[in-house]
């Protein structure tokens, strides 16, 4: 699944993909197990369970959540930022 959204793009994508904006994914570990969710609200649809110990590749801080592709499952989607380790 591709990293885009109507304001951003994961700059890997932007030989065939029209973005406003691309971001570098900064690969981080997951410290905590976490949701990936379809959106950042509280009720958006699961779409997986990430390990602890899992790379998260962060496109996007926005308020309590990051968004970013799972490789590991290979979806996009949003986590709490707070379950991410702190960069090495």
């Amino acid at each position: 699944m591709d990293a885009v959204r109507r304001d951003l793009a994961d700059i890997r994508l932007a030989d065939r993909v029209f973005a406003p904006h691309y971001a570098a994914p900064m690969p981080r570990t997951l410290a905590a197990p976490a949701e990936l969710r379809s959106g950042s609200a509280a009720d958006s649809d699961v779409m997986a369970q990430l390990a602890a110990g899992d790379v998260f590749e962060v496109l996007e801080f926005a308020g309590n959540h990051a968004w970013g592709v799972a490789p590991g499952v290979g979806l996009v989607g949003y986590i709490p930022a707070v379950t991410l380790a702190d960069p090495q």
